[in-house]
């Protein structure tokens, strides 16, 4: 992920954009719909050998990373406040 960056990077970035976003606005179904599509656009592009080495090495981190986050981020494990 150097100066410049390929359209497979440019494209994974705007998935983590459209996460981000989902994520601090708290929508939770967007966002796992989000982490889902950046997977796959991972999985897909990793496969196809698009993404190498260090640049591969890194979505993988930011994967797990997410994958830590959106554990238990989903509205049916929200606890009503009213109970």
């Amino acid at each position: 992920m150097g100066l410049f960056k390929s359209r497979y990077e440019k494209e994974m970035d705007e998935a983590i954009k459209k996460l981000e976003m989902n994520m601090s606005n708290n929508y939770k179904d967007a966002a796992q719909s989000n982490f889902k599509e950046f997977c796959d656009l991972y999985k897909t592009f990793k496969d196809e050998g698009k993404l190498k080495g260090k640049t591969a090495e890194t979505y993988a981190a930011k994967v797990k990373e997410y994958e830590t986050k959106m554990q238990g981020y989903t509205h049916k494990d929200q606890k009503p406040y009213w109970t």
